[in-house]
């Protein structure tokens, strides 16, 4: 299995020497390499078993570094920028040929972020290069939101992870780009659409694409267990399931069923808050499926604010 720690010089030697190693972010943790060595790119695709159509983030610790990769960032992203980083945001700019096309899928964009957490922000301070970084997980899994989560699927295929504890945010960020000149989101996640508005005004929403994206994380199924996922009603999904003999497990909102054993059920917020039940999303996700059930179900969040973009990573597990 991988080292676990917090050296930042060890990490930063292994990515200098093409290694990849597992950095936490305050969305989710990410599978780290040189963003512009394009045999380091290519370990992270098989590495996550990543189909090489769906483009990867790159991460740096300051604006006045992006514009080395980058040709421009209009004034409409510029002002997102400045207000939202280092935080939960990625944003789509017109790439410079010093970007390898296997990080962008051949795209003319690339997807750009400034993590806020410190260790990371450290490790890329120290660096000359920014990371190519994708949620340090299987492809098409759940999401790492703890070291032991990065441990225990990838861990005996990389020698590090920079631990930084449980991530603060633990939904992936809000990928946000121009389209036809409309401020566009390609896809939803830990900053609120809401937020994104009061600067820019109204938005425009992108639908998943099933092949062929133009940004990361918009493949229709993504953030899956292993075990069938079912999204409704948990009420009368429980009392069906019940009839037919089935064990089943039952993620949640606020509710608890009475008649569904304590262990076989996760609330992600008692009080209906909707950035608890983000922070809590994956690891509950990861915990039901390990569990010894033929089937999880599960209910949608009231769909506005974050509650939005957890439904949007709720419908994609649920898609297959």
């Amino acid at each position: 299995m991988a080292e676990i720690g917090q050296d930042i010089e060890r990490a930063k030697k292994l990515l200098e020497s093409g290694h990849l190693v597992a950095i936490p972010t305050e969305t989710v943790y990410g599978l780290a390499g040189n963003a512009l060595n394009p045999d380091a790119v290519a370990k992270i695709f098989q590495t996550k078993k990543r189909p090489t159509f769906d483009p990867l983030i790159v991460h740096t610790d300051e604006l006045s570094k992006v514009h080395q990769f980058v040709k421009e960032v209009p004034e409409q992203l510029k002002v997102l920028a400045d207000k939202f980083w280092p935080g939960p945001l990625t944003l789509l700019l017109k790439r410079k040929s010093l970007v390898p096309d296997l990080v962008t899928s051949g795209l003319e964009t690339v997807a750009v972020r400034i993590p806020k957490h410190p260790l990371t922000k450290a490790l890329l301070a120290s660096l000359d290069f920014p990371l190519a970084a994708p949620s340090a997980n299987p492809f098409g899994y759940i999401s790492p939101t703890q070291a032991s989560h990065v441990n225990a699927q990838l861990g005996y295929q990389i020698p590090y992870i920079l631990d930084g504890g449980p991530c603060e945010v633990g939904l992936e960020s809000t990928i946000v780009g121009l389209e036809n000149g409309q401020v566009t989101v390609y896809r939803l996640g830990g900053l609120d659409i809401q937020e994104i508005e009061e600067v820019v005004g109204d938005v425009q929403v992108m639908a998943h694409s099933s092949s062929n994206p133009k940004s990361p994380g918009m493949l229709k199924s993504h953030y899956a267990p292993s075990k069938p996922f079912v999204l409704g009603d948990v009420e009368i999904l429980s009392a069906a399931y019940s009839r037919r003999g089935d064990r089943f497990a039952v993620l949640t909102f606020t509710k608890v069923l009475p008649n569904v054993p304590a262990e076989l059920q996760r609330q992600l917020s008692r009080s209906g808050d909707p950035a608890e039940a983000a922070k809590k999303l994956f690891a509950a996700m990861r915990a039901l499926d390990t569990l010894d059930v033929s089937v999880i179900l599960s209910e949608l969040l009231p769909d506005k604010g974050l509650g939005r973009a957890i439904n949007d990573r709720l419908k994609r597990a649920a898609a297959n």
